[in-house]
């Protein structure tokens, strides 16, 4: 699509909106005067497309393997639909999903494994951009989460600890080598000896350095913070069951202006009360939500096999566990469920819920995220109501072509 104008309702004001389009650039924006004063009125909203710095599957797409294609595999006794079948190639179809459910930014991300597994799923990303051009507008970097993180239980989560490894500038290298320095992202957890050096030499190089999956201390976080990392990985999650009240690595990377930190708001992964107080204290414009969605998002219920985890169970409110216990197994819901989750906490509107996971996400992937003259026209139109569980998308546009409508 050369041209062209998309209109909706803005979702601070209920304001109609048209934005004008012309080579994958938006160029015009106009507001109307205000039309209605029902803001609960439920749409369609106009918006920039949804953008998610960590995904690792999702719809049966498995960013961290290195199938030529991805199957979702059902325990005999799962109740739902069919499996999510791949596509010839797995990054273009996770990439479409995504599209689907209004999130026109992905970056996949590839966790712990050894040195020649990252390599190799890097090179089936960079492939899957080169041969197709949605794709690479729609992945702008790799995120690599891993593999130097905790070894402890608890911190380290699901991540293998026989692939624990110290951080290494070398296997970094040979990292962007293989993939032609796709690699935008690193999760580290700075309680290795080296690690502030390591931060600042990627930091040099233009890669954004995030904390995660971490037993640092304070000191070794804001270390970290000096060295130039400027994120945190999901925030609350990857951490210790029990912790000091005081001093603790949660308390510092709060504290800690020069951090943004990323939440999963899928209301399984923080109860409502800490996703609140972490918000409040953190602040909108340093909060951003993730999804860390795993290949299992976007399935129906049921239970399931995995090669890593064993057996688990999908609820129909999205919640994945490892079958028969309590403890979670990953995360099963899309960032645009995320952002009708803190629209619904009480404290924060629509407009805040969707600058979490538009603008605020938006300053780490260049100039997306924002309805401004200039940006890219990645946007969507949507349906919402408070009490929804998630934003019912209606069309999207991704480099102004439309993908779903």
């Amino acid at each position: 699509m050369s041209s062209a104008e998309i209109s909706g309702r803005d979702p601070a004001t209920g304001q109609p909106v048209t934005v004008r389009v012309d080579s994958g650039r938006i160029v015009d924006v106009r507001r109307e005067p205000h039309a209605s004063d029902d803001l609960n009125d439920p749409g369609p909203y106009l918006s920039p497309g949804l953008i998610d710095l960590q995904v690792n599957g999702f719809a049966g797409f498995d960013v961290n393997t290195t199938d030529a294609t991805t199957l979702t595999h059902p325990a005999e006794d799962r109740q739902g639909g069919e499996p999510s079948v791949g596509s010839a190639d797995p990054i273009v179809g996770l990439v479409r999903a995504l599209f689907a459910v209004g999130v026109t930014t992905v970056v996949p991300t590839i966790v712990t494994a050894s040195e020649e597994h990252i390599v190799a799923c890097l090179r089936r990303v960079a492939k899957a951009r080169e041969a197709d051009p949605l794709t690479r507008h729609a992945i702008p970097f790799v995120h690599v989460e891993g593999p130097h993180l905790s070894d402890q239980d608890g911190p380290r989560g699901v991540h293998p600890r026989e692939h624990i490894r110290p951080p290494d500038l070398a296997e970094f290298l040979r990292w962007q080598e293989a993939c032609d320095g796709l690699v935008g992202m690193v999760t580290v957890s700075p309680h290795f000896e080296g690690s502030t050096g390591y931060i600042r030499e990627l930091v040099a190089r233009g890669v954004r350095v995030a904390i995660g999956h971490t037993h640092a201390t304070p000191e070794q976080v804001r270390a970290a913070a000096d060295a130039g990392a400027t994120l945190s990985t999901h925030l609350g999650n990857g951490a210790h069951a029990v912790l000091p009240r005081h001093p603790n690595y949660v308390w510092a990377q709060l504290a800690d202006d020069r951090l943004c930190a990323g939440f999963i708001a899928d209301g399984h992964h923080l109860p409502a009360d800490t996703l609140v107080a972490m918000l409040r204290a953190k602040g909108l414009r340093r909060s951003l939500l993730v999804s860390d969605a795993t290949t299992l998002a976007g399935s129906p219920p049921g239970v399931y096999h995995t090669s890593v985890g064993g057996e688990v169970e999908l609820s129909p409110d999205g919640r994945l566990s490892y079958r028969g216990t309590p403890f979670l197994a990953g995360a099963a819901r899309p960032v645009t469920d995320g952002v009708a989750h803190v629209a619904n906490l009480g404290p924060f509107s629509l407009a805040e819920a969707l600058e979490l996971a538009t603008r605020s996400p938006g300053r780490f992937v260049g100039d997306r995220g924002v309805l401004e003259v200039g940006a890219p026209a990645d946007l969507i139109t949507f349906t919402w109501r408070p009490g929804d569980t998630t934003l019912t998308i209606d069309r999207v546009w991704v480099a102004g072509q439309e993908v779903v409508g």
